[in-house]
């Protein structure tokens, strides 16, 4: 079986068990493919913490989940230097995130010291302790997770952690369809059937994945309606008022590359090797969300990041 149907039987296999929310498992697979870290946003029981542990059943390496809470330390992400009496030495004891897939659970509920480590993680992938640093598994993903309802308690994550996530993915409830399937699914698992799983995605089948994502095909011009994006949201004077209101604050060069290297991911999913426009305008939403800083005229006005977003679309002709 070469990578490409590895993939597909294991995209097959979440759709199965991560129900209505295809959405979801297509992004979490655009993040592995990408080599980025993934902000889920998206209200209680819609299977977030399921998608992520799912997905580590299907592929080669370990899965933790760090329930971040208002008390936790740095040290409780990234571990501390132990003190062996034995020896008169210190040893440096890894926390939980030295895996290959981490749920950061509640993110926002933890305070900025917390936030910070997770900082240096995503972006270098390594932490500091003390005077030394320790590197990361080469397979390290993130994905984070935040309740949208519940906001007492919480510390809102900076511009610069948010510029760390390759997208962030809002998930709503599912259809009455999808509820259905739910529900037998859920009784299925109670009664301990079996699930025909597919054969485990090794992590040398990923990394080969993700060169021959890198490879696939780029049309200059798609290039150019990439680069286009991203400069009217830093300069839309030239695309609307109204834009050149509601925006703040555009896409850093880092929301570029994302949306490069997302679009190409999403085209080698859907089988071609060549990027499209319409790749390219199937992922923005989710990389520009987070990294449009509105104006109080649009926060006070009810625009949201959405319907900029929106109106980028219609008034950036395709290159």
């Amino acid at each position: 079986m070469n990578t490409q149907s590895s993939l597909y039987a294991l995209k097959q296999w979440l759709q199965s068990q991560i129900i209505g929310q295809s959405h979801l498992v297509d992004s979490l697979l655009i993040a592995i493919l990408a080599d980025g870290h993934l902000l889920v946003e998206g209200a209680p029981g819609l299977a977030k913490t399921k998608a992520v542990k799912t997905l580590a059943d299907g592929i080669e390496g370990d899965f933790h989940r760090i329930q971040f809470t208002p008390d936790l330390l740095p040290s409780d992400v990234t571990g501390t230097d132990i003190y062996r009496p034995e020896n008169g030495s210190f040893e440096f004891q890894a926390g939980p995130i030295f895996h290959n897939l981490v749920l950061a659970d509640e993110i926002n509920r933890a305070p900025a010291k917390v936030q910070s480590a997770l900082l240096e993680a995503m972006a270098e992938r390594q932490i500091s302790v003390g005077r030394s640093s320790y590197p990361l598994p080469e397979l390290f993903l993130v994905m984070a997770t935040q309740n949208p309802i519940e906001q007492e308690g919480t510390y809102p994550l900076p511009e610069a952690q948010l510029d760390r996530f390759l997208m962030h993915v809002t998930v709503s409830y599912p259809q009455a369809d999808a509820e259905r399937d739910i529900l037998r699914l859920a009784r299925n698992e109670a009664a301990h059937t079996t699930v025909t799983q597919p054969a485990m995605v090794t992590q040398n089948d990923l990394f080969a994945m993700r060169r021959e994502v890198l490879a696939l095909h780029m049309a200059e011009s798609v290039e150019d309606y990439i680069i286009n994006l991203t400069i009217a949201s830093r300069w839309p004077a030239p695309y609307g008022e109204e834009l050149a209101k509601w925006i703040e604050f555009g896409v850093s060069p880092r929301g570029t590359i994302a949306l490069d290297r997302c679009a190409r991911a999403h085209a080698w999913l859907n089988g071609r090797d060549f990027v499209s426009p319409d790749d390219v305008q199937a992922v923005l939403p989710d990389v520009f969300r987070h990294r449009l800083l509105l104006s109080f005229e649009a926060e006070a006005s009810g625009i949201t990041a959405d319907k900029i977003i929106d109106e980028l679309l219609q008034r950036v002709p395709v290159a």
